[in-house]
């Protein structure tokens, strides 16, 4: 065999060079795609629960505010976690048997569940017994909204009896005892112990009407069954704004911005009221137990979510902040810290649950 040419050698070893630069290239970018999935963190690659459907418990009827708020979240959990996330409504006792189901969860990331911040701070004390302790049987994850409680009334009875402001209410029902129902999506929840504080701190006399979650209180305020709801503001303001409800006040001490026109407790301190302050939040809740890198992994996909504009811009002109705790330890300290404030409200109510 004849030796080749040496221009043909030439030509030859620098096609093999060329090719043996694109193998290390492509193996450069093999391994910098690798390692900057590393960086990422192993279980952002990672399904939680071996990639089973997640489910968001919502422990409230369809319908309501925190129902609401749960299906915003899920949709956005689903691309963000790269697996179906499915909204499960488990509604009675206030809240409890939803809060229960969560608690009794898989510990593997595919449970989380929607719960107020009442459920956590107040029931402990409001409840003589709880099928759940918040502190031992829940992983906090993170708070995902805050904000007021609204006081609305059916607007056409507000006409008729003359309830022109809060004022005007308070005092009609002291006229008029118990003849004020005001419907609340389940004993011991905000929307309850906001008006037996009233009721205490004011002399009124409203008569409370327990549900089992929002959407049935706001169907009876509709049809003129109940006269007051005195809760959490994104399932309420669609009917302000088509004028079926008509907004008296608002739980904060000072006026919100979703609601500007309406008073705070801050202006009734002529009534008792000055000092009441009541915001209503919710959070992020998982099973006790959940591994530091599934919470990891969730916490990753929440913040993903929340970051979306379209979340924010459809719960804030209903009176929902997005607002997320700097870490599942912040949440944990902020429950500590707002128990004593709420054990206060609930003694002040003299309500206790069994």
């Amino acid at each position: 065999m004849m030796p080749a040419p040496a221009c043909a050698v030439a030509r030859g070893r620098r096609r093999g060079e060329r090719a043996m630069q694109g193998r290390r290239d492509l193996l450069g970018d093999i391994l910098g795609g690798g390692l900057a999935a590393l960086a990422a963190g192993p279980a952002a690659a990672q399904p939680v629960g071996g990639g089973r459907a997640v489910r968001v418990i919502v422990p409230f009827p369809p319908g309501g505010a925190i129902d609401l708020l749960g299906r915003l979240v899920a949709e956005r959990l689903g691309p963000a976690l790269g697996q179906n996330v499915v909204v499960e409504n488990r509604g009675g006792a206030g809240g409890i048997l939803g809060t229960d189901a969560v608690a009794k969860g898989a510990p593997d990331g595919t449970v989380i569940g929607v719960i107020g911040g009442v459920t956590l701070t107040a029931y402990p004390t409001l409840y003589e017994r709880l099928p759940f302790d918040p502190a031992r049987d829940l992983q906090p994850l993170t708070m995902i909204t805050s904000g007021a409680l609204l006081c609305v009334v059916n607007a056409a009875e507000a006409a008729r009896r003359g309830w022109t402001d809060f004022r005007a209410l308070i005092a009609w029902s002291k006229a008029n005892p118990d003849r004020v129902k005001m419907g609340s999506s389940g004993p011991g929840t905000s929307s309850h112990l906001i008006i037996e504080a009233i009721n205490a701190m004011a002399g009124a006399r409203i008569l409370h009407v327990p549900y089992r979650g929002g959407g049935p209180a706001i169907t009876d305020l509709l049809s003129g069954t109940i006269d007051l709801m005195f809760d959490v503001t994104p399932a309420l303001m669609p009917q302000v704004q088509a004028g079926k409800f008509k907004p008296l006040a608002v739980s904060s001490r000072a006026r919100m911005d979703f609601a500007p026109e309406v008073p705070g407790m801050g202006e009734f301190a002529d009534l008792g009221l000055g000092e009441l302050d009541l915001l209503s939040w919710n959070a992020l809740m998982l099973p006790a137990g959940t591994p530091a890198p599934v919470v990891e992994r969730l916490l990753a996909a929440v913040r993903q979510a929340a970051a979306d504009p379209a979340l924010v811009e459809r719960l804030r002109p209903l009176g929902y902040d997005v607002v997320l705790s700097e870490s599942p330890a912040a949440l944990a300290a902020q429950v500590e810290r707002e128990t004593p404030a709420w054990k206060r409200l609930v003694e002040m109510s003299g309500v206790k649950l069994d």
